[in-house]
Order: C-alpha cells, then structure tokens, then sequence
C-alpha cells in the first residue's frame, strides 16, 4: 500500500498539479487551448523530436520491432473493444466511438512525463518511438473510424497523419545523425531550450482542455470504453512483449504507453466528424480521472 501511495505522489501528482494548474488557470485568465496545442504541435513537438532522434542511438531492427509490437496492441485493443461494444449492444455509430477511442491514447500529454518520472531519461527515446508510431497510426485509425459511413476521402487522414510537424521532423534528426553532421552551437541549444518547453506545456495544455469541457452523462458505455482503453492495452502489451522481443526500458516504456487514458484529440476528430461528441468527450474525461488508479498499478508493475 505504502509502495502505491509512493508511486502515485512521486510520479502520477507531478503530472496531475500541472494538469490541474491548467484546469484551473485557463478560464481564469482566457488561456486559448487551441492556441497551446498549436504552440506545442507546430514548433515544440517537431523541437522535442529532433532532439531526441538527431543524438540517439538504436538499433533499426529494434525499432520496426517496437512499431509493430505498438501497432499490434493497438490492434488488439480495437478488436476487444468492438467485442464489448457488441456485447453491449451498441449500434454502428456507437461501435465506431468504441474504435476511435481505443485506437489513440494520450501518449504525449500524459505518456512522456509520466514515463520519464517511472523510468528516468534515458527512456525518452523509447518512450518517443512509441509516441510516434502510435500517435500517426491511432489518427489514421481513428479518423477511418469517424468518418466510415460519412464519405470523407479517407486517404486523406492517411497523408494528414505521416505529413504532421513531429513525423516530418524525424526525417532530419535522423540524418544529422547518421552523418554526424554537427548542428551550430546556437541552433542546438535553441531546440533544446523548445524541446524542454514541451511536456510542462502539454501538461498544462490538457488542464486548460479539460476545463472547457462540460459536465455530460455518465452510462455503461463510458465506463466500458474507458475499461478498453485503461486496462486491456497494458495487459495486451505484457503478453505480447515476449513475441516482439521487447524487454527492458523498452518494455516497460510500451507498457506504460498501452495504459494512458484516451486523447483528448478523440474528441476534437469526434466533433469534427459528428460522431457522438458528448459520448466521447465524456470518455476522455472520465478515463483521465480513472488514470489515477489503473496507471498506479501499472506502474507498480512496472
């Protein structure tokens, strides 16, 4: 018990003050989350990836095997929540919510601090090679999801996904890093002063979003989309470690990743898509709250 309590006061109480610091300030002071989160995708997240990315080193078979074992789980997480969603009794619109939020979890927001707290810096790298893969992939599936039966020219959210400002900068890192080529003292610094902007500002960020989210209905269906999303992921992602080869920093950070709670980006691509907006924002809040629980655990087993 004393083990858990730690956890959750070093770890997981960082990350919610930030959070909460956000709740509380953005209406007081008209803080903008659109403006933020432009703030952070356009310039701090491509910052972030360069600097990681342009000094790491690791093994490009590790790598693919770390995107297809972040990939599978997500796989799995999806299937399992149709299952319930059948189960339930849900119809074809609700289905799709189930998919989309099983499909993208918080990896950023809430996935790099809380992995960087658990597992020191050193797995940033990892951490960040699950962040991208699983945030271009869980768009790509997600966006498929909320407009199957609308229409929209899906190959667009494809080209939207690989053409976001992180992936594009992982090109670049990786280049400098393969040629060694030295980046100017001042430009290295400038991108490490952004890079270490990022994950306070994503924190805050996610309060100043969550405050602007109203109080909506609470049913079965939430409470089972956000089981999915809680629970299945990590114990998906333990068992099938093994098969990917994947152990150490690497495990427990794909683990961690597995456990966040849903994006808040869910419930903007719901609201763009008009598919059932009120059930998936409700989703995002409440799989935030319920985090503080399961993600103790997780890390405990961790």
């Amino acid at each position: 018990m004393l083990e858990l309590l730690s956890i959750f006061v070093n770890i997981l109480l960082p990350v919610f003050t930030l959070v909460l610091v956000g709740y509380l300030a953005g209406p007081r002071l008209g803080l903008e989350a659109r403006t933020l989160s432009k703030l952070a995708y356009y310039i701090l997240v491509p910052a972030f990836i360069f600097d990681v990315f342009s000094s790491a080193h690791i093994e490009l078979g590790l790598a693919a095997r770390m995107a297809g074992y972040i990939m599978a789980v997500t796989v799995g997480g999806i299937l399992a929540s149709m299952a319930v969603a059948r189960l339930l009794g849900a119809g074809r619109e609700l289905m799709a919510a189930y998919v989309l939020i099983a499909a993208f979890g918080n990896v950023g927001n809430f996935g790099l601090p809380i992995i960087q707290f658990k597992l020191g810096d050193e797995a940033l790298l990892a951490a960040s090679v699950y962040f991208l893969v699983a945030s271009t992939f869980g768009f790509i599936v997600g966006v498929t999801a909320a407009t199957w039966d609308k229409g929209t020219n899906r190959w667009r959210a494809v080209l939207t996904a690989f053409t976001t400002p992180g992936v594009l900068a992982v090109a670049p890192a990786f280049l400098v890093n393969a040629l060694g080529l030295p980046t100017p003292i001042f430009l290295d610094r400038a991108v490490s002063l952004l890079s270490a902007a990022l994950i306070p500002l994503m924190l805050v960020t996610l309060g100043v979003q969550l405050a602007g989210i109203p109080r909506l209905p609470f049913d079965r269906h939430v409470l089972a989309a956000s089981a999915v999303r809680l629970l299945i992921g990590p114990a998906l992602a333990l068992a099938l470690a093994g098969v990917f080869q994947i152990t150490g920093i690497e495990r427990g950070a794909g683990i961690i990743q597995t456990a966040m709670p849903a994006a808040v980006l869910t419930a903007l691509i719901a609201l763009e898509h008009r598919l059932m907006p009120d059930f998936v924002t409700t989703v995002v809040l409440f799989s935030t709250l319920a985090s503080a629980v399961t993600l103790t655990a997780v890390l405990a087993f961790v």
